[in-house]
C-alpha cells in the first residue's frame, strides 16, 4: 500500500449518498485525513462516509463559506484539497498530486486545479468541456475559505504565489433537470439574501436581459451547445436561476422587505 501523503482532505455534504462513494473511494489512498463535515443528512451519506474511512462530523448549515471554514479548522495538516461531494478525482490527477509532494514541499502556497462538468451519458467530461480553474489544494496558513455563505472561494494571502495542476476534477452536478433547477432555485435564495446583506441594489433593467445573456454565457460561453439537447436545457436551467437571483431581488425591494439590521428585521 503507497503511504497517504502529508495532506488533509475536506467535504461538505447533505444527502449525497449516491455520489459521495465515488468521491471518497477516490481520494482515501491520498491522506490519512480524509473529513466530512454533514449538515443533517438522512439518506446515508454519514454512515456511508465512515464506512470508506472519513472521520464525519455533524455541523448544522450556516452557509458556503462558514461550513467550509469549520470543516478546514478540523484538518490535521497543514496542506488541504477540498472537494464537493459530487467530484471526483480521477487517477491521473491524484498520481500528478503524489508527484507534486514526491520532491517535498510543493514550489507553492496554491494550487488552482480544473473543474469540468460530466453531463448524465457521460463517463468524463467532454473535450471541449466549459472547465473551472478554482484554488483547490492550498496551505491552510497561506489561505482561508471566503466567510460569505453564497461566495465558493479561496482568499489566499497577498503574495501567495497559486500554480496550476494539469489534471482536470471530474464534476457529476447533474442528478436531473429537475434536482437541478430546485438546487439552483435555492441557491437564488441564498444570493438574494446575500445582495441584500450587503447592500447591494440591482437596477431593474437587468430583469429584462438576464434570462437570455446568462443563456447565452452557458450555451456559447460555457460551450454547453457541445452537449447536444441536453446542453440546450442545462444552459436554460443556469439561466433561469440567474434571473431568479434577480428577480428575488427585486421583489424583495418593491415589497419593502427591511435589510438585516433595519428596524423590524
Amino acid at each position: 500500500m503507497v503511504a497517504p501523503l502529508p495532506l488533509s482532505i475536506f467535504l461538505i455534504a447533505r444527502n449525497e449518498a449516491d455520489r459521495i462513494g465515488a468521491t471518497l473511494a477516490a481520494v482515501r489512498d491520498l491522506t490519512d485525513d480524509l473529513i466530512v463535515v454533514d449538515s443533517g443528512s438522512t439518506d446515508g451519506t454519514r454512515e456511508l462516509a465512515a464506512s470508506l474511512g472519513a472521520r464525519v462530523i455533524e455541523r448544522g448549515w450556516p452557509g458556503y463559506g462558514p461550513q467550509k471554514r469549520f470543516a478546514e479548522e478540523q484538518c490535521r495538516h497543514v496542506w488541504m484539497l477540498n472537494l464537493d461531494a459530487d467530484e471526483v478525482v480521477p487517477p491521473e490527477l491524484a498520481a500528478e498530486i503524489r508527484r507534486l509532494f514526491a520532491g517535498g514541499e510543493p514550489p507553492h502556497p496554491a494550487y488552482a486545479v480544473g473543474i469540468a462538468e460530466v453531463f448524465p451519458g457521460e463517463v468524463r467530461p467532454h473535450r471541449l468541456a466549459y472547465t473551472l480553474w478554482p484554488v483547490r489544494l492550498y496551505r491552510r496558513d497561506r489561505g482561508r475559505y471566503s466567510p460569505s455563505p453564497v461566495h465558493d472561494r479561496v482568499d489566499l494571502d497577498p503574495g501567495a504565489t497559486v500554480g496550476r495542476l494539469r489534471g482536470v476534477i471530474h464534476h457529476f452536478s447533474v442528478r436531473s433537470l429537475g434536482d437541478q433547477l430546485d438546487k439552483l432555485n435555492r441557491y437564488s435564495d441564498q444570493q438574494a439574501d446575500d445582495l441584500e446583506a450587503r447592500g447591494v441594489r440591482i437596477p431593474t433593467w437587468r430583469l429584462f436581459v438576464e434570462l437570455p445573456g446568462n443563456f447565452l454565457k452557458a450555451y456559447i460561453g460555457r460551450r454547453h451547445c457541445v452537449r447536444g439537447a441536453y446542453g440546450f436545457l442545462t444552459a436554460m436551467n443556469y439561466a433561469i436561476s440567474r434571473h431568479l437571483r434577480v428577480a428575488k431581488h427585486y421583489e424583495r425591494r418593491i415589497n419593502g422587505r427591511p435589510g438585516p439590521g433595519s428596524p423590524g428585521r
